[in-house]
């Protein structure tokens, strides 16, 4: 039988959900603008967190409904993200209005593709001058990762989604409507995150920091109005 229908169903519907939802868009912005090359990585883990998240608060209501409070852990869930999206606000326009303690200055990274660009950095008496940022973009994939989650846990209308499910005929057409669904999640935030780094990498390799911290200001301030109004208005 031919799923087309199903899964193409199950792609639209993630992709508006994740672009549609200000709060992701938010959360991934000031990660992947601060990883630039690699963004898309950030909106790889977040939309791997999401489904984790969403699958862990599906199972948790099937199975313990009548035990769990599910619908209070969503509840208290949407607030957390909101306190989470202020703080990812604060901790991006603190990185922009610090005090800057070392100097900066141009050089090369070729531990993959040769870049020329120019950051803070210690200085070692050291003949060779060589480091690597790989600590902070694995730190940043990980709360990419959950933050994705928080958001699974965050509203039980994630199960409005899955309705369709329900009106299929076949197992094969809704097991197509979840992998659509699934593939849409990551399509749609990997796509994002790719695109606002790769903005923020052309910025920043051309050495205009004042468009750069324009363009962090503008996601840490994203999210922290997102932040806000999701706290009071849940």
């Amino acid at each position: 039988m031919d799923t087309t229908f199903p899964l193409t169903a199950g792609l639209i519907a993630s992709m508006l959900h994740v672009i549609a939802g200000p709060d992701h868009l938010a959360a991934v912005a000031p990660f992947a603008i601060e990883s630039k090359r690699k963004a898309w990585k950030i909106g790889l883990f977040w939309g791997i967190g999401h489904l984790v998240g969403m699958i862990a608060i599906g199972l948790l209501f099937a199975i313990f409904k009548e035990i769990i409070p599910v619908d209070t852990i969503s509840q208290y869930s949407e607030q957390l993200v909101g306190v989470v999206l202020v703080g990812i606000g604060c901790w991006s326009l603190y990185r922009i209005f610090k005090k800057r303690r070392h100097h900066k200055h141009l050089h090369v990274h070729t531990e993959h593709a040769p870049v020329i660009h120019s950051h803070e950095h210690k200085h070692e008496h050291n003949p060779t001058h060589h480091h690597q940022h790989s600590d902070a973009l694995k730190q940043n994939n990980f709360a990419s990762f959950s933050i994705g989650i928080l958001h699974g846990l965050a509203g039980i209308s994630h199960f409005l989604l899955f309705l369709p499910v329900l009106g299929f005929e076949t197992q094969s057409d809704s097991l197509a409507y979840i992998i659509g669904f699934a593939i849409g999640i990551l399509v749609a935030m990997i796509t994002f995150a790719f695109v606002i780094g790769k903005v923020s990498s052309v910025v920043k390799n051309g050495h205009n920091d004042i468009f750069f911290n324009g363009i962090r200001f503008a996601g840490g301030l994203f999210a922290l109005v997102i932040g806000i109004y999701w706290i009071f208005s849940t």
